[in-house]
């Protein structure tokens, strides 16, 4: 019996970096783990198989999470399956193209303010109305330390995450009396697909291929793992911060500090 166990838990982009990470660590404390994806099928599938064969439950669902309909859809694909929803990890998301505000076109700009914000937004409305009949409830928003420093070239990407903290913020106040918190994770860089994207950017070296050739100058000589946000996501949906809501929580070794 793990401390999930009998927990509900959807993930999007459940399938990859991150969101796999938090995928698999749930499932490895008993939580039944639905796991979203928008194109990655196969990533989506063999996560799910692997905390199948942990002896975990899983599921994969389906949804452009910046499509209201989709979303909704989804929703109700999985609290049908499962019986409902408990803990929601708003963790899909895409880069910028790291393009100056005079250069950014008004398609790429809504694109990623809908993905990071509207869009988690009508699944966030979606999913309450489960949510508010377990008991408690937990909704952690996976967004960037981004918004700590708002570096040229990545206003889409730092508008779409300051604008979903906004609406975690908001969130927290209003569900608190339905016993859902609501709180942030920001990473700083992780070692992902995306965050391999960023090491280039940092370093300079557009053939950076492992982002491990970064540890010696990372915090506490390694690079950040998924697994590092995982641990910090189930603990915020765990007892042990059963009176934490509407927090921030940075996870980059202090380096935004």
């Amino acid at each position: 019996m793990g401390k999930f166990s009998g927990k509900v838990v959807l993930v999007t982009g459940g399938g990859r970096g991150i969101g796999r990470g938090v995928s698999l660590a749930f499932g490895q404390e008993g939580a039944t783990v639905a796991i979203n994806y928008r194109r990655d099928k196969d990533a989506a599938e063999a996560t799910a198989r692997d905390i199948v064969a942990a002896g975990g439950e899983a599921s994969i669902h389906l949804a452009s999470t910046d499509v209201p309909e989709q979303c909704e859809a989804m929703v109700q694909e999985v609290v049908a399956t499962h019986g409902g929803i408990d803990v929601l990890v708003v963790n899909g998301g895409v880069a910028s193209r790291g393009k100056s505000v005079a250069d950014t076109d008004a398609e790429e700009l809504w694109r990623l303010v809908a993905v990071h914000a509207l869009g988690p937004h009508q699944l966030c409305r979606a999913v309450l109305p489960s949510m508010r009949t377990r008991g408690r409830g937990d909704i952690v928003f996976i967004s960037s330390t981004a918004t700590s420093y708002f570096g040229a070239g990545s206003a889409p990407y730092s508008m779409g995450k300051s604008a979903q903290e906004a609406l975690a913020q908001v969130l927290a106040k209003e569900e608190r009396p339905h016993h859902i918190h609501v709180n942030v994770v920001a990473p700083g860089l992780v070692e992902t697909d995306m965050g391999v994207r960023m090491g280039r950017a940092m370093t300079g070296d557009m053939e950076l291929q492992d982002l491990r050739a970064l540890d010696e100058k990372s915090p506490f000589g390694r690079v950040c793992q998924p697994s590092d946000i995982a641990d910090v996501v189930l603990w915020l949906c765990s007892d042990a911060a059963g009176y934490v809501t509407g927090q921030r929580i940075e996870v980059d070794g202090g380096v935004s500090r």
